[in-house]
């Protein structure tokens, strides 16, 4: 066992879960309204310095009994120690906790991929927004257990709303904008963007002979 849990409840007490080892990996739940606070407190504590957070994801079970279980991967690059923690979120309660940018900014894809697949909102997050499928997308949480593998609607409805579907209903203005800029590169350039090629941006004044 990891000895941050005892460390954890000394400063945390009641709001520091169960405890257990598997596959030699420490897990520990808490408490699901002091993710934030406590997760700072493994970053900045020196002695724990959970300075890396490799992971943001969630479980569900086939057991409509139990609660989601959201997970997050943390690693302490300097003392070589890792500890994956976890919140139950009970599915009759809304599914939201705080956000964890303001700790890691590398959390907000993985809190927007969380999102997506799985219905849970994160309070603070600076631009929840669906990642994988795109903002208009209606028929729930693919990642959900009751989420029937063929998707909610018909073959031939989903067939007629992609083709029905237009960019700006999948992409905000600055994403296309984004992409319209490939056109303003000379047409080298973008001749050899197609082929494949990669290579050093040219000196100002210096021929590219490549």
């Amino acid at each position: 066992m990891n000895p941050t849990v005892e460390s954890l409840r000394r400063a945390f007490g009641e709001r520091i879960g169960r405890a257990l080892v598997s596959c030699g990996q420490t897990i520990v739940y808490v408490d699901p309204g002091s993710v934030r606070e406590i997760l700072l407190w493994l970053k900045d504590t020196p002695e724990e310095d959970y300075d890396f957070l490799v992971d943001v994801t969630a479980v569900e079970y086939r057991d409509p009994e139990r609660p989601l279980e959201l997970v997050y991967q943390l690693r302490s690059l300097t003392r070589g120690a890792e500890l994956r923690v976890k919140a139950e979120l009970a599915k009759d309660q809304p599914l939201e906790v705080a956000s964890v940018v303001p700790l890691w900014a590398a959390a907000d894809w993985l809190e927007r991929e969380v999102y997506d697949m799985f219905g849970i909102s994160f309070h603070e997050h600076p631009d929840l927004r669906r990642i994988l499928m795109w903002e208009t997308y209606t028929e729930g949480y693919p990642l959900r257990k009751d989420f029937p593998l063929r998707g909610r609607l018909s073959r031939s409805e989903q067939v007629r709303r992609a083709l029905a579907a237009t960019p700006e209903a999948h992409y905000s203005l600055a994403e296309l904008s984004i992409a319209q800029a490939q056109y303003d590169l000379p047409a080298d350039m973008r001749e050899r963007l197609e082929r494949g090629e990669r290579g050093m941006i040219p000196e100002p004044g210096r021929r590219d002979d490549g």
